[in-house]
């Protein structure tokens, strides 16, 4: 599933395309994704004007004219793409320098924003889902934080609401391994399996270790908690700035592939030599919860 990094990356690929432009129409070839649409989806978005296209976790909001706000959620292996309207029939805007395995059928073209800027229809967004474990819905602006999507979230990661006062509080009398808090969207929203593998090694934090470690006996931040949260930003800065990673289906709005993967120090990495210098650790892979964790145990303590 896309992380926090490669949404943002679609957000950022969006934006200049959505932010002012007026939905003309909406076309749907089917009725549902993971959830069913809303019965009245294509009504309420055409003629509307999309003021911004923002995040929250993993989540797209588009915040609509009239107060609407249109929630996206990419799934498995949901992604869009923007084409341009010609008389040969709708093109990519930005031609794929780079080729990946991922759906490009159009049989998997779910919806279709059909977008109007200054009078005429130029460009359109389209999502592209084969799994179909994307959904999408419509929330008033006013009910988005209370929404069962949105109420129980913890802080962004990119935010100054996280430091590590709020990762101490969290963490303080836990005994659940490490890396199952920092995945507890409640604890912070958006980190999923791959940065948080990242971060824990830039922390030289072992995944195993209780999370209620960051905390004292009086519940302040320890000297690891400080390191985590730092560790925590960088990952995510850079893998935005790299454009997240392209791992399965995932890849940025216009096309071109995210390059963060090539910077893992340990993310899919078992066997190899921890890449701290001076460790002389080996990477290894342990499961979790079902999932894989990859790190050094001589230097992640």
């Amino acid at each position: 599933m896309p992380e926090l990094p490669e949404v943002e990356t679609v957000r950022r690929g969006l934006s200049p395309v959505f932010d002012g432009a007026m939905i003309r129409k909406v076309t749907l070839n089917r009725a549902d994704l993971r959830f069913p649409l809303p019965v009245d989806f294509r009504e309420r978005l055409g003629g509307q004007r999309m003021v911004a296209l923002g995040r929250r976790a993993k989540y797209l909001l588009g915040d609509l004219e009239d107060g609407t706000v249109l929630v996206m959620h990419l799934g498995m292996s949901g992604s869009f793409r923007i084409e341009e309207v010609g008389e040969d029939g709708p093109q990519p805007v930005a031609a794929e320098a780079f080729h990946y395995p991922r759906s490009v059928d159009r049989a998997h073209d779910h919806v279709i924003f059909h977008l109007e800027h200054d009078g005429a229809e130029r460009l359109r967004i389209v999502y592209n889902d084969p799994r179909r474990f994307g959904f999408m819905s419509l929330v008033a602006r006013a009910e988005v934080e209370q929404h069962p999507w949105f109420a129980a979230l913890g802080p962004e990661p990119t935010g100054n609401a996280l430091d590590a006062v709020h990762l101490a509080r969290v963490a303080a009398g836990r005994a659940t391994p490490l890396k199952a808090l920092l995945l507890d969207q409640r604890a912070i929203a958006g980190l999923g399996n791959i940065y948080v593998c990242e971060a824990l090694h830039r922390a030289k934090l072992s995944p195993l270790r209780s999370a209620g470690t960051l905390a004292t006996a009086t519940g302040a931040p320890t000297a690891g908690a400080k390191r985590l949260v730092e560790a925590i930003r960088e990952v995510i800065a850079e893998a935005i700035v790299a454009g997240g990673s392209t791992l399965r289906d995932h890849r940025q709005a216009d096309g071109e592939l995210g390059y963060f993967q090539h910077s893992f120090a340990v993310y899919g990495r078992e066997g190899e030599p921890c890449p701290r210098p001076a460790c002389g650790g080996t990477v290894e892979r342990i499961v979790q919860s079902g999932r894989s964790t990859f790190h050094c145990p001589r230097c992640q303590r």
